[in-house]
């Protein structure tokens, strides 16, 4: 486990790790923030993303940028928004290909409390298995009732089942959405747990203040994505959040260095 743990420090400097999510176009298409990737990936590492998460055609255009943050690849997939109904999802990529691009990590979804529960947990552990065998470590994005999910699928005993099964699978470090009691999410998952930014909120102070009150509860960070680069000014939103993690600032602080221009 010895790459695993040298594979890990790329993504997670002191313990804390900020990445930036940015494979929404294998399933949204060009939106706003990812049409430009090339853009976008120098305005999230201006900011200080200690690994971008990005998926394997990102990785293979762009490994010049990549090759300064860690590269989180995304393995799995699903259907775009063009598809009549939402796909089941699956592992499109496997290892070999992780491996010829220098991934750091990999990433596979997982839908508790879902239909598709059993079968997207069997892919995570399969992943999570072939990874370990190369000493590439796996962050394991769950998310209980999907992406959409409503209040009643995302209370807190459905965060800390969720993540607590995500690590008892294997996986290095849990992304979940943040909920009210989230020390008991970290408290009771055993590897690191990060929180994930959600959709695009206008209120970028109340992004910040998610993040905070996770840190606050122990988590070792977040895993951002559309609050970064659909920001009005995303190097910036990337520093501030970059910040709180790493610095240890204010919301107040963070703040401050969102609104100043002079870093930009």
């Amino acid at each position: 486990m010895s790459d695993v743990k040298r594979r890990l420090n790329r993504i997670f400097k002191d313990g804390k790790s900020f990445v930036v999510a940015c494979d929404h176009g294998m399933i949204s298409g060009p939106i706003k923030g990812v049409a430009d990737m090339g853009w976008c990936l120098d305005q999230v590492i201006e900011g200080g993303a200690d690994a971008v998460m990005a998926s394997y055609g990102t990785a293979v255009r762009f490994p010049e940028k990549l090759a300064r943050v860690g590269l989180v690849l995304r393995i799995d997939g699903t259907s775009s928004v063009l598809a009549p109904r939402e796909g089941r999802g699956s592992a499109f990529y496997g290892i070999e290909e992780a491996l010829q691009l220098g991934a750091e990590a990999l990433c596979v979804t997982s839908f508790t409390a879902t239909e598709y529960e059993e079968e997207h947990l069997k892919t995570l552990a399969a992943v999570i298995r072939e990874g370990h065998k190369w000493g590439i470590p796996m962050m394991a994005e769950m998310m209980p009732g999907g992406f959409d999910a409503g209040p009643e699928l995302r209370s807190l005993e459905h965060m800390k089942t969720t993540a607590r099964v995500a690590c008892e699978l294997g996986a290095d470090w849990v992304k979940i959405p943040y909920c009210e009691g989230f020390e008991e999410v970290v408290d009771n998952c055993y590897v690191p747990v990060v929180v994930l930014g959600g959709a695009n909120d206008p209120d970028k102070r109340s992004i910040l203040e998610m993040v905070k009150r996770g840190l606050d509860a122990g988590c070792a960070g977040a895993t951002v994505g559309r609050n970064v680069w659909q920001a009005e000014h995303p190097a910036r939103m990337a520093r501030a959040i970059a910040a709180l993690i790493h610095d240890e600032v204010s919301v107040d602080r963070a703040m401050e260095i969102l609104d100043n221009d002079d870093n930009s």
